[in-house]
C-alpha cells in the first residue's frame, strides 16, 4: 500500500486541512453528521462502509477537531460523535461542494437532493466569493500570495505593505513561492 503524504506542514491553506478532511468517506461522515447522525452504527449503515474504514476516518476526525466524541445522549454508555466548533466551520465548504456537485454531476431534471433554507422551505442561495468591497469575485479577479507574518496587515489599510512573494508561472499561472 502506498504510504499517502502529510501536508500537516504545507504553507497553502489548501492543502493542509486535506490531512483531515482529503477523502470522500471522512467529507461524507461530516454530511451526515450536519444531518443530525451521531453514533458509528447511524455512519456505518447511512454509507455502507466497513466498520474498519469508518473507524479509522472517525479517529482521524476526532484527532483533528472536526468532531469529538460525547456520552450518548439517551444516557446509555455508548459514545456519540458530534461536530466541534472546527467541524462545524466546514458547512460553507460543503454547500461550496453540494452545489458544484448539482451544477456539474447531474443532468437536467435529474432527481438530487436539495439543501433546503429550515425557515422558508427555499432552496439555499448560490455561494458567491466578494471582495472587500462586495464585488463578485471569479478565478481571474484573485492572487495567491505568500504572507510573512499575520494577515492582520493585510486587512488595515493603514498598516504598511506586508511581505509578499507572487512568482509566475508557465502561462501566466500564479504560483506560491
Amino acid at each position: 500500500m502506498v504510504k499517502r503524504t502529510s501536508h500537516r506542514r504545507a504553507k497553502c491553506p489548501v492543502a493542509r486541512p486535506l490531512d483531515a478532511i482529503g477523502d470522500w468517506w471522512s467529507m461524507l461522515i461530516i454530511r451526515d453528521a450536519f444531518e443530525g447522525l451521531r453514533r458509528f452504527g447511524e455512519f456505518q449503515k447511512n454509507l455502507g462502509v466497513a466498520r474498519n474504514i469508518l473507524a479509522v476516518r472517525l479517529r482521524n476526525l476526532v484527532e483533528h477537531g472536526i468532531l469529538e466524541m460525547v456520552p450518548a445522549t439517551d444516557g446509555s454508555s455508548y459514545q456519540e460523535y458530534v461536530l466541534t466548533e472546527k467541524g462545524r466551520g466546514l458547512f460553507p465548504v460543503l454547500v461550496a461542494l453540494r452545489q458544484w456537485g448539482e451544477d456539474f454531476f447531474f443532468t437536467p431534471g435529474e432527481s438530487h437532493v436539495l439543501l433546503l433554507d429550515r425557515k422558508y422551505g427555499l432552496p439555499v442561495r448560490k455561494l458567491e466569493v466578494r471582495s472587500q468591497d462586495r464585488r463578485v469575485l471569479g478565478p481571474m479577479d484573485t492572487v495567491v500570495r505568500a504572507v510573512q507574518g499575520t494577515l492582520q496587515s493585510l486587512k488595515s489599510p493603514d498598516a504598511s505593505e506586508p511581505q509578499v512573494m507572487v512568482r509566475r508561472g508557465r502561462a501566466g499561472a500564479r504560483r506560491r513561492t
